[in-house]
């Protein structure tokens, strides 16, 4: 089965001749041996290989990072090989995405009125140390607009009620589909996506949230840990699912705090720590490091 090739932006910019291919298949011998073959029979020079078969599921994934030399001064297109590669992705019943290794992702960036993460984004695809192209920033408050414009971005401000919650979403959707999103990216959005969109973006939206959870729920999490004297902060980056803040963990991180910290020195170093939990995680992705593993995920770094 090939993964919808509508996923990833295909950039003529992107250097000749370098390519990713990923999959994931039912484990049995001889994978690796007709992945090498297709990549022989191209001409395709490895640059990175990396495989796992895990053996709980009985799953076998792989991700290579190769390049095919021109042939008559013609470069191969991430098209053709993929059609290519379809015959040996059938035989093993294999899932795969194979495409151009700089193809940035579309990524559309959601928002409320903590602009910590979204100011590390914006920075980082700005300096292009993030594999992204944003094409806008989607908020259900107005705060973050300022930010946005200044690195001249479009900004959305789709307020959301309990009774504009169905239209906020539909049109977050018709921005998702008139933009050509890759991913969306919950930098600190603070409203429960319903059942429905979560399905719609299944594998293909990324949260980020304190690691505080279960313990302290609600507002002012980090005051709450201060209360009890909490010894470490953490963030954790995940799939977007139905089940609140329980999708499939893409990458966690914590710090140290000690008595030292005040309130709002905790905040801060909370922030610090989801930022760059984020950031790691949507690199990955946008790199197709992170395969799915039904409620985990395979990450090769």
């Amino acid at each position: 089965m090939v993964l919808p090739a509508s996923q990833h932006a295909h950039s003529a910019s992107a250097p000749a001749g370098d390519f990713i291919l990923v999959l994931s298949c039912p484990d049995r011998p001889g994978i690796v041996h007709a992945v090498s073959g297709f990549l022989v029979r191209h001409g395709g020079n490895i640059l990175e290989s990396q495989q796992f078969g895990d053996q709980l599921t009985d799953r076998f994934f792989m991700r290579i990072d190769f390049t095919v030399a021109a042939r008559d001064g013609v470069v191969v297109s991430a098209e053709a090989l993929r059609r290519d590669f379809a015959s040996v992705a059938a035989e093993f019943a294999m899932a795969f995405e194979l495409w151009d290794a700089a193809a940035p992702y579309r990524t559309l960036i959601m928002v409320s009125k903590h602009l910590h993460c979204l100011n590390d984004l914006l920075f980082r695809a700005s300096t292009r140390s993030l594999q992204i192209d944003i094409p806008a920033v989607v908020s259900n408050h107005p705060d973050a607009e300022p930010l946005v414009r200044s690195y001249g971005l479009d900004f959305h401000h789709i307020p959301v009620t309990p009774e504009t919650k169905p239209r906020a979403e539909a049109q977050l959707m018709e921005l998702v589909d008139g933009l050509d999103v890759h991913l969306v990216v919950l930098a600190r959005y603070m409203q429960v996506l319903s059942d429905d969109l979560c399905r719609s973006l299944s594998g293909r939206a990324i949260n980020i949230h304190h690691s505080f959870l279960p313990s302290f729920k609600g507002a002012r999490p980090y005051h709450q840990a201060f209360d009890r004297g909490v010894k470490l902060v953490g963030a954790t980056a995940h799939y977007v699912t139905g089940e609140l803040d329980e999708g499939p963990i893409i990458e966690q991180d914590v710090m140290r705090v000690d008595h030292g910290y005040d309130q709002d020195q905790l905040v801060s170093a909370g922030r610090d720590v989801e930022a760059q939990v984020l950031s790691r995680a949507v690199r990955w992705h946008s790199q197709s490091r992170v395969l799915l593993n039904g409620h985990r995920t395979v990450v090769f770094r």
